[in-house]
């Protein structure tokens, strides 16, 4: 559990983990410290979670890089600070356990490219997406322009840096940025309903989905159906393909361990 006035909060209940960052009077903008604290939290993910809510407090989930702190860098510091952003952001798509970001307010530059990083996105009424660094005279470092350009296209992603564009939840839910728009105020909800029931797959199964997608499409179409193929021949033995099967066949809900 986080200690009060962490800049991540952390809390466990049953089989979710609910991370919120917890910067409210800079908006969540993400510094040194929250990056670190999302690197200690996705290296160790406590026993028995099966899936993880993303938020931020204070009405924001994150307006991006904190700014303020940012100091003159020679280019090889830049790079690994950049690196370092990349190294957390595969640890959120690859840890193996679904990520569900739960978006309000500012949702911009590095909280955006966190977001890209999370499996399901709910985005609130009243949601901001921005990727504001072309008016900042800085280019993106946290993933961008790969993950968002695999969300919303190269071009998309071109003309949003360079004109500053702001999208709405609702222009944001049409493109892709979110895959789920609630009233204002039922984003958290929203994405602990949709964590619980993604909790009820097989972790074996929610482990291959995650794994294996997001390789495959940038695999030539040979090399991905390969692919494609062990994971399927993974999936269909053990415990968890037995127990699917019978559920199916006695018509119930399956449980898995």
């Amino acid at each position: 559990m986080s200690k009060d006035g962490a800049v991540l909060e952390v809390r466990c209940e049953g089989p979710l983990a609910y991370l919120a960052f917890n910067r409210p009077a800079k908006r969540n903008a993400v510094n040194d410290a929250s990056v670190e604290a999302l690197r200690r939290f996705f290296s160790d993910i406590p026993a028995g979670t099966r899936a993880i809510v993303l938020s931020g407090n204070g009405g924001h989930f994150s307006a991006g890089l904190d700014l303020s702190e940012q100091v003159q860098r020679a280019p090889q510091e830049v790079m690994r600070h950049s690196r370092n952003w990349h190294a957390v952001t595969n640890l959120i798509q690859f840890s193996g356990v679904p990520v569900v970001a739960a978006m309000n307010g500012a949702v911009m530059g590095g909280g955006l490219e966190i977001a890209a990083a999370c499996h399901v996105r709910v985005a609130e009424e009243g949601t901001m997406f921005r990727m504001p660094e072309g008016q900042r005279g800085i280019f993106v470092g946290g993933g961008a322009t790969v993950r968002l350009s695999a969300i919303i296209g190269a071009d998309r992603l071109t003309e949003m840096m360079l004109t500053g564009r702001t999208y709405s939840a609702e222009e944001g839910h049409r493109i892709g940025l979110a895959q789920y728009l609630t009233p204002a105020g039922e984003g958290l909800g929203k994405a602990t309903d949709l964590a619980l029931q993604i909790a009820q797959n097989s972790t074996t199964i929610n482990y291959l989905i995650i794994q294996s997608i997001a390789r495959i499409s940038n695999m030539s179409a040979e090399d991905g159906l390969y692919a494609e193929s062990l994971a399927a021949a993974l999936s269909q033995t053990g415990p968890d393909a037995e127990e699917g099967l019978q559920a199916f066949l006695e018509k119930r809900k399956p449980k898995f361990a």
